[in-house]
């Protein structure tokens, strides 16, 4: 077994979601998730075949966001894998939904930080052991950052 590490290559203000599926349909159900959560959405995503002909199949209301979620997968090259990239929406806004399809086996990571995805290979092919998810925390909140945080949340209206 060989372990690697491929980043994830993206436009610093787009969001993704990298998770697990089971199954060819997973493309279609989740483009139908993403556009019934959040209407008007702009996504592109892209989904590895684990058999049959192994491709990576791609969707979405964004064409070149569907070809950048396509091009990261074909170098991630983990079957059963997918990957959203969102424009102008959060993962905290379809997550519920993408969780709620019945392919859906795990979720890695929902993000807009830079991402590494850490692979084994073998044999056989690819598998995700784990995603690097932005940098390393350089201390613990004080209480103005608890003060900062606070008013974050809501000034974009995520609390009252």
């Amino acid at each position: 077994m060989e372990l690697k590490l491929v980043p994830i290559e993206k436009p610093e203000d787009v969001n993704l979601i990298l998770g697990q599926s089971h199954f060819i349909k997973t493309v279609e159900d989740l483009h139908e998730a993403l556009v019934n959560a959040v209407p008007g959405i702009k996504f592109g995503l892209g989904f590895c075949e684990a058999s049959g002909p192994t491709l990576v199949r791609r969707s979405g209301t964004d064409p070149a966001l569907a070809e950048l979620a396509a091009s990261n997968l074909k170098r991630i090259a983990a079957g059963h894998t997918f990957l959203v990239f969102l424009d102008g929406a959060y993962p905290v806004n379809v997550l519920p939904a993408v969780k709620a399809v019945p392919e859906v086996c795990a979720i890695f990571c929902a993000t807009a930080n830079p991402v590494q995805v850490v692979l084994a290979e073998t044999e056989q092919g690819r598998g995700i052991l784990g995603v690097i998810d932005g940098s390393s925390p350089k201390g613990i909140e004080t209480e103005t950052d608890v003060a900062k945080r606070k008013a974050f949340l809501r000034q974009i209206g995520y609390k009252l």
